[in-house]
């Protein structure tokens, strides 16, 4: 079995781009803290690569910014290619499944890109107005 659930912050804004044949793409890297400090009293951060694809690589580029708290479940994978000079490089990633975004960045110029819109108060009010017999469950 290969899973994986992260919860960590964007350590800069997603990089998007399509395949050769049309496929959405999204990368972008997290830092997770870990669940221990140590000697000095620190908790120290892994930095996971992240990569997503099709719909939710779309999703990602359009609403996630650097700073953003997410939670990403997917499968970790590892790959290899040879560099310019010929020698093996190794890269972990995680292949995500799942991004869920958790809160966005608490700084003033953070703004997410396009926020979804959840509703307004005058909608929600206007639900609350609605009888009870009037409902068919």
């Amino acid at each position: 079995m290969n899973k994986v659930i992260l919860v960590g912050n964007l350590t800069r804004d997603p990089e998007s781009s399509q395949t050769s044949s049309g496929v959405s793409v999204c990368k972008f890297s997290m830092a997770v803290n870990r669940n221990y400090t140590n000697a000095n009293g620190e908790r120290d951060t892994d930095y996971i690569n992240i990569l997503t694809w099709r719909g939710l690589a779309d999703n990602c580029a359009k609403y996630c910014v650097k700073g953003m708290k997410v939670g990403v479940c997917g499968q970790i994978q590892t790959r290899s290619y040879d560099d310019k000079d010929g020698n093996k490089r190794y890269i972990t990633e995680v292949i995500a499944d799942e991004v869920e975004f958790i809160s966005y960045p608490k700084t003033e110029c953070a703004e997410p890109k396009q926020a979804p819109k959840i509703g307004s108060k005058k909608s929600m009010q206007d639900l609350k107005s609605i009888e009870d017999d009037g409902l068919p469950f």
